[in-house]
């Protein structure tokens, strides 16, 4: 079936009142891209912050509707609903459906984290190397949320998880995955040998995601949305998020992560390190910054002194 696709330029203020008037002409679905990254690239989608949408200073907004709407009735009627909006730079395509999932599968290949984690399609063949009694195999399919390994952030906190059970530290213990996403780093923690793993996430379908994903992993996720989580400590916590949602969210954190836990951090641009060590310093120890790529991750041992809110 095919569409008829709008693209235009988008700003970070704008976006909530482009998306809205092309939601009310009709659009099927509204989507935003980095708009200094190539459409294909994967850096420019990042798992979202809980509570809040991960958007750039500038962006790309792309739009589908029928294939039978008119281009020119389409931009009266957006001009129609907010006058103010510029459209000019709006250009339109006629695009052909495909089959989204099994491009995705067709890009996405077994990978290796660390010493004995991997992330495999869940239709791909085990890689050789990976068909190993100690290997933590975790078979992913994302659906509609992200976080399927291959961004930085996620892969630095795959690394840790890890480490974390190369070390001894993971082992019987609960974990807390802030912002899971498809649940990609909860399953990891269980397969290295966690006992239970709690998720939480802003968005329902990222909440679906993790479940699904859990079920078909022969593992059980205990996945909630920011209003409903449990209010409980835990042992070991992971929060792929934001910068801007881990300054926010700092406390939370804090409170969430049990004395002489540990924790990582990342969703963070390289440069934006510093403040959030400044931020987690009053509630943790040993906090470290490591880099890969453009991105970061902070870990750190929770203190028993400092009291959270």
């Amino acid at each position: 079936m095919p569409y008829l696709q709008l693209s235009a330029p988008c700003t970070e203020a704008l976006q909530p009142r482009l998306e809205r008037a092309l939601e009310d002409v009709g659009a099927l679905a509204v989507t935003l891209q980095d708009a200094h990254l190539d459409a294909a690239d994967e850096q420019a989608i990042f798992e979202p912050g809980v509570g809040e949408v991960p958007l750039w200073d500038e962006m790309t907004l792309t739009a589908l509707f029928d294939a039978d709407t008119d281009a020119l009735l389409l931009l009266a009627a957006l001009e129609a609903f907010d006058p103010e909006l510029d459209w000019s730079k709006a250009r339109f395509e006629k695009v052909e459906d495909q089959d989204w999932e099994r491009a995705w599968l067709d890009t996405f290949q077994p990978m290796r984290f660390g010493a004995r984690t991997w992330i495999v399609p869940w239709n791909h063949d085990l890689p050789a190397e990976a068909d190993t009694p100690d290997a933590a195999i975790v078979r992913l399919d994302p659906g509609l949320a992200f976080g399927s390994g291959t961004h930085p952030t996620t892969a630095l906190c795959l690394r840790w998880l890890d480490e974390l059970a190369t070390a001894g530290d993971l082992r019987g213990k609960a974990v807390l995955d802030f912002g899971c996403g498809s649940g990609i780093l909860a399953l990891v923690a269980l397969k290295l040998g966690a006992a239970r793993a709690v998720g939480v996430d802003n968005d329902p379908q990222a909440i679906i995601a993790t479940r699904d994903n859990a079920q078909r992993n022969g593992v059980a996720i205990d996945a909630h949305l920011p209003q409903e989580e449990p209010a409980a400590t835990y042992p070991v916590v992971v929060a792929n998020i934001l910068a801007s949602a881990l300054d926010a969210l700092a406390e939370t954190l804090a409170a969430r992560t049990a004395p002489g836990g540990r924790i990582a951090m990342s969703g963070i641009l390289a440069g934006q390190e510093d403040e959030l060590l400044q931020r987690f310093a009053p509630w943790f120890d040993a906090l470290r910054a490591t880099r890969e790529d453009d991105w970061m991750r902070i870990d750190g041992v929770r203190n028993a002194t400092a009291v959270a809110g």
